[in-house]
């Protein structure tokens, strides 16, 4: 799909032509360890332009720096990071590119300034390479979305399989890190928009406790919900990025005085399965035999490796989900009319009403596939009581109420689910097309504690991941889980090919 821009934005989002010039890339690729960080770079870079702007065309990256030789130079290479490329989700303000949302309202949101994460990143060490495509404005516009497609960037594809959806918000920088366009990326999420994309494009995706990271500068839906987070190819690396984005900030309230520690990957690997008891989700399953049997293989592994496994039948208490929504839907209207309305350009919108205009007198571009029924609605959402009362139960029911009392009732130290099943095919006509009953993730992200989403096999050569769920503020407790599966996993982990789908060919007997 080409990308949807006018003659102003496609000079705001100049990307290379070089890709004509630049050889089909392999597959996968391995970068030597003592490969200076100029170098990795820049073999990142020529991927990008491979396989992104020509190639598959898989629509991950919106912006990016062709040229990141000199930057990376300029690193500390003794620095956390040591120029280690990250891609940025582009709802998060950084200092090079306009920061869009995938919107053509904010195609000259030049704002010339980074998000405190953002800055956080720099100070690390870390090179950001470029901005990653999302589902726009997080998903949050319409209900009959595609995931993966804005205005701006087009539809994501996902490199496992490129006629099939790579997921939302998040999809840019799943996509990106699952074909090595990166050796990271930074996602957001209100409810599941980092850790689908992670399963789906079978990477690792880490949803914090809300609070560790700032939001600041970035493109609100929910003060409640919204968090960043990494999205990498180990649990390691997803500990040493969170490490780097991670702090307080005077501008948020939700970042002051919380449980941060120094950095999320010393002793990470100081952790013993043995003995560890874990939830097993099992009515969060779904219904698919050939997801139950990678499952299976996922808990055998932790099993053989010491962990006590303890079933739980447990139905959520579906009023959470409806006093969730009118969270989201009040404050998508009032945090979304405050970042606006602190812009430093001109001519953009200002409050939410007014991309309701904006997206209404740009209907052929912008509403082609879908509209902004959520938009409309979140505009009428004005009940303050209502909203008030509507959070205390929706984050009561989802913390307290689900993961403490799992936790407490059933002597767990951590839950685990499948976190969703394969990729769907991508139809922008009929939207997405994905199984609800599959996963655990909506009470971690109502009630902000901490999510991680691993690779964990695959069904017919798609991606499938494994959640794991703690408690508030047990973020590196969740990482070690997550590298002590990741050490004694056993299923194969497939590997991206840039093709359309095709049934594997079945083994003889």
């Amino acid at each position: 799909m080409p990308r949807l821009l006018s003659a102003a934005a496609l000079l705001a989002f100049a990307t290379p032509l070089a890709a004509q010039a630049v050889s089909e890339p392999p597959v996968s690729i391995q970068i030597d360890k003592a490969a200076s960080a100029a170098d990795s770079a820049e073999i990142y870079a020529s991927r990008i332009a491979a396989l992104d702007d020509a190639g598959p065309v898989l629509n991950a990256v919106i912006a990016y720096d062709p040229a990141p030789r000199s930057a990376a130079e300029e690193i500390n290479a003794n620095s956390m990071l040591a120029g280690r490329t990250v891609l940025i989700k582009d709802n998060i303000e950084t200092r090079e590119w306009p920061t869009t949302a995938g919107s053509l309202a904010l195609v000259d949101n030049r704002t010339e300034r980074d998000a405190p994460l953002v800055a956080n990143l720099r100070a690390a060490g870390g090179l950001v390479l470029g901005k990653t495509n999302l589902s726009e404005w997080a998903n949050i516009r319409s209900n009959g979305s595609t995931s993966g497609w804005s205005a701006v960037g087009g539809l994501t594809r996902n490199p496992h399989a490129i006629d099939r959806n790579a997921c939302g918000s998040s999809s840019g920088s799943g996509a990106a890190v699952a074909a090595q366009f990166a050796w990271a990326a930074i996602g957001t999420e209100t409810n599941g928009s980092i850790t689908c994309p992670a399963s789906i494009n079978g990477i690792v995706g880490f949803k914090p406790s809300v609070g560790l990271v700032s939001r600041t500068h970035v493109v609100p839906i929910s003060s409640t919900q919204d968090t960043a987070g990494p999205m990498t190819r180990t649990v390691a690396d997803a500990a040493l990025l969170l490490s780097a984005i991670a702090g307080e900030d005077a501008a948020d309230t939700a970042t002051i005085n919380v449980p941060r520690r120094a950095d999320y990957f010393s002793g990470l690997g100081d952790f013993s399965l043995d003995g560890v008891r874990i939830g097993v989700m099992r009515k969060q399953t779904g219904n698919r035999a050939d997801l139950n049997t990678v499952f299976d293989q996922a808990l055998a592994d932790m099993e053989a490796a010491g962990a006590v496994l303890v079933d739980i039948e447990f139905d959520v208490n579906e009023q959470m989900y409806g006093d969730s929504f009118t969270v989201l839907m009040f404050e998508l209207r009032e945090e979304m009319g405050k970042y606006l309305a602190s812009l430093p350009g001109d001519d953009l919108p200002r409050n939410l009403a007014e991309l309701i205009v904006f997206n209404n007198f740009n209907a052929a571009k912008e509403m082609r596939w879908f509209g902004q029924d959520l938009f409309e609605l979140a505009e009428s959402t004005t009940d303050q009581a209502a909203y008030e009362k509507a959070r205390v139960n929706a984050v009561r029911i989802a913390g307290a109420e689900t993961l403490d009392a799992l936790f407490a009732e059933h002597d767990v130290r951590f839950l685990v689910a499948p976190t969703r099943g394969p990729t769907w095919t991508s139809d922008l006509v009929n939207g997405d097309n994905f199984n609800g009953s599959i996963g655990f993730g909506s009470p971690a992200a109502i009630a902000g504690y901490p999510h991680l989403t691993v690779p964990m096999g695959a069904i017919e050569q798609l991606p499938v991941g494994l959640s794991f769920f703690g408690a508030k503020w047990e973020d590196f407790e969740v990482l070690q889980l997550g590298a002590a599966y990741e050490a004694v996993r056993t299923a194969e982990i497939p590997q991206p090919n840039f093709k359309r789908w095709e049934p594997p060919v079945a083994a003889e007997d």
